[in-house]
């Protein structure tokens, strides 16, 4: 009995209120229900999109994924495989597994994730924030910011790399070897730079 299907949609789309206020929507390819399941859920094996709203009807967030599943008695949703959200203010976030939890409005991964924000860009573990990905925090990170310096020629900016725990008020593996990939081939090409102008003693 906790296999079996009981409710199965194609195309669907889906809203959620509290109070007459709308909460999120959802639209899908498949959603397969298992109500009988000692954990009833929803599967959505073709991917889901979300939309989340604030109190005042306004689009706060959104959710794509290749896969997620909903378990309804814990109101806890789990999405995999290409994971994007993004908050109304444009701050992205990438990963390949991420949590939502509805009775507390965070969200959680606890795989590489990467966080955009305008210029700055944040990748790191354990990484965790209210829905709308405002108040977010990385428990292990490396980030890069762009930063403004003041130089000799009166102009301006530079880029600051560290390794630390973010706290902004937070891939895959094959992700974080193409970054360093990038960032070493940027350092040879910057060498090869300097070498070229250097002005010999």
């Amino acid at each position: 009995m906790e296999t079996m299907i009981t409710q199965q949609s194609d195309t669907l789309t889906m809203v959620f209120s509290t109070n007459g206020e709308k909460e999120y929507r959802f639209w899908t390819p498949l959603m397969e229900r298992y109500e009988f399941a000692k954990d009833p859920y929803m599967e959505f094996r073709y991917g889901i999109n979300i939309i989340t709203y604030d109190s005042l009807g306004r689009e706060a967030s959104r959710l794509r994924a290749d896969y997620a599943i909903f378990y309804e008695k814990r109101e806890l949703w789990e999405t995999r495989g290409n994971v994007v959200g993004k908050g109304a203010d444009g701050r992205e976030l990438y990963t390949q597994q991420l949590f939502w939890n509805q009775k507390i409005d965070r969200v959680y991964s606890n795989v590489d994730s990467k966080i955009i924000d305008g210029y700055d860009e944040f990748v790191g573990e354990g990484f965790e924030s209210d829905s709308e990905f405002n108040d977010w925090i990385f428990k292990e990170s490396e980030g890069r910011m762009w930063v403004e310096s003041e130089g000799e020629s009166g102009e301006q900016s530079g880029q600051s790399e560290g390794h630390t725990e973010v706290h902004r008020p937070s891939e895959n593996e094959s992700y974080l070897e193409q970054q360093e990939q990038r960032r070493q081939e940027r350092l040879r090409k910057d060498r090869g730079r300097r070498e070229r102008v250097a002005v010999p003693e």
